[in-house]
C-alpha cells in the first residue's frame, strides 16, 4: 500500500532538487522538512548532524541517525531548522557512481 509520502517522492524530481543551490553544496542528500513552513525538500546534511558514528557509510544511515540542522528555507526567507525524514540512498549511490 502506497502512502502520501511515497506518492510525493514519486512526483518530485529529487535529482533536480539536489542540483539546485538551495540544497547546499556538501553533505549527505536527505529529504528534510522545514520546521517553519513544513515544506519538504532535498537538502545536504553535514556529518556534524550524524548522531552516531560520523564516519558511517551514508548508505547505512537512517533519518533517526541524524539530528535537526539549520539551513536556508527560501519559502520562509530565513535560515531555519530542518528535520531529516529520509536519507536518499539512491542519490548517494548515484553521486558515488554505484549502480542503483
Amino acid at each position: 500500500m502506497s502512502t502520501d509520502a511515497d506518492r510525493d517522492l514519486e512526483e518530485r524530481d529529487l535529482r533536480a532538487e539536489l542540483e539546485d543551490d538551495a540544497a547546499g553544496h556538501r553533505g549527505i542528500p536527505v529529504d528534510a522538512i522545514c520546521t517553519g513552513c513544513r515544506q519538504v525538500r532535498v537538502k545536504r546534511v553535514s556529518s556534524d548532524a550524524i548522531t552516531h558514528q560520523p564516519q558511517a557509510d551514508p548508505i547505512s544511515l537512517e533519518a533517526s541517525d541524524l539530528t535537526s540542522f539549520k539551513h536556508v528555507c527560501h519559502r520562509c526567507q530565513t535560515a531555519t531548522w530542518w528535520n531529516p525524514v529520509a536519507v536518499l540512498t539512491g542519490l548517494v549511490r548515484s553521486e558515488r557512481g554505484d549502480d542503483e
